[in-house]
């Protein structure tokens, strides 16, 4: 890899352009403490004494890429509900755009409730609807989208997907070919569900339990011969460009037509590995969309990802932090 001016770099940040779709989330906390028993039942009575709402799936994501000082806007779902418009504020708070989400009397944002006593999970509450979207909205979100694409030109467009219901078959082949057609790249963090419809996209990034999943290949070993494979199997049913594999502990795997590699994890103090995956899949369509540069893509999104796991909870990229970290770990 060549000498990079990591100053320049991160200042070109400013001028992407960046489309988050998919499932977009409320990650509300309860904190109280846990003095008795309930005499009604036996289970503990938490006496909450704080609450707090924090944006959670694609949103995250959009955090990250804000956090990288790019522009963003994020396209999606809520429900007609007080959940989503406390979504669309956050998000705005955030300083990213909410002009293309889109509201269902038809579903309920979905809301992740976790009641927590002396920094221990006590239980955790889903609202949510997960089944896919239907027909109106189906085209609601597609029109949305294509006016995103027109309107604001993006450089690159992330699908995220959290299994929620606004990702189909249908849309994603839209979505995708939509991009094509205005020449825009795209990113893709799928789940399980839609795993093998995100034919064409541009970067492919599953962790290596949904790769090997998803081709139903049993091993425990990770060598560059078995992700290799992975890669081959993969670009045989998505006809992609990139396959970009996050390896735990291990680090990231990459793969295109002409190279590949295993980036080593960097030695971290380890607090919380929540959030990790949508720091990776941000930082890296942020770099690539600037650079090209698949090398240091996924070096400057292996930094990235650790950097948060060393923050307790979800937490989006401290961009100062990581520019310090890219030039002692990079130059």
């Amino acid at each position: 890899m060549s000498a990079v001016d990591f100053e320049k770099l991160f200042s070109s940040f400013q001028k992407i352009k960046v489309g988050v779709i998919g499932d977009v989330m409320l990650d509300t906390y309860w904190w109280g403490k846990v003095e008795r028993i309930s005499p009604e039942a036996p289970v503990p009575v938490v006496a909450v004494s704080n609450k707090e709402q924090r944006i959670g799936g694609a949103g995250n994501v959009a955090l990250n890429v804000a956090g990288l000082g790019s522009i963003v806007s994020v396209i999606s779902v809520v429900g007609d509900d007080g959940d989503g418009k406390q979504v669309v504020d956050l998000l705005k708070d955030s300083n990213i755009d909410t002009t293309y989400i889109i509201e269902s009397k038809d579903r309920i944002t979905t809301n992740k409730i976790r009641i927590i006593s002396r920094n221990q999970h006590m239980m955790r509450l889903d609202a949510e609807i997960t089944n896919s979207l239907n027909d109106s909205d189906d085209k609601s979100l597609l029109a949305s989208f294509e006016k995103y694409i027109i309107e604001q030109k993006p450089d690159i467009v992330i699908l995220e997907d959290y299994n929620k219901g606004v990702f189909s078959e249908y849309n994603i082949q839209n979505i995708i070919s939509l991009c094509k057609k205005y020449n825009v790249l795209t990113a893709v963090d799928p789940k399980r569900k839609n795993f093998f419809s995100y034919v064409g996209a541009d970067i492919f990034k599953p962790n290596l339990h949904e790769a090997k999943e998803g081709l139903n290949i049993i091993s425990d070993e990770v060598t560059d011969d078995l992700l290799h494979e992975i890669h081959k199997q993969l670009s045989e049913k998505l006809n992609h460009n990139i396959s970009f594999i996050t390896l735990s502990e291990k680090g990231i795997f990459y793969e295109t037509v002409d190279e590949h590699k295993i980036i080593p994890t960097h030695i971290r103090s380890i607090a919380d590995v929540s959030g990790a995956g949508d720091t990776v899949i941000a930082v890296s369509s942020v770099v690539y969309a600037a650079t090209k540069d698949v090398h240091l893509m996924a070096e400057m999104a292996n930094i990235a990802g650790g950097l948060v796991c060393e923050e307790v909870g979800t937490v989006a990229i401290n961009k100062d932090k990581l520019l310090e970290e890219c030039k002692l770990l990079l130059t």
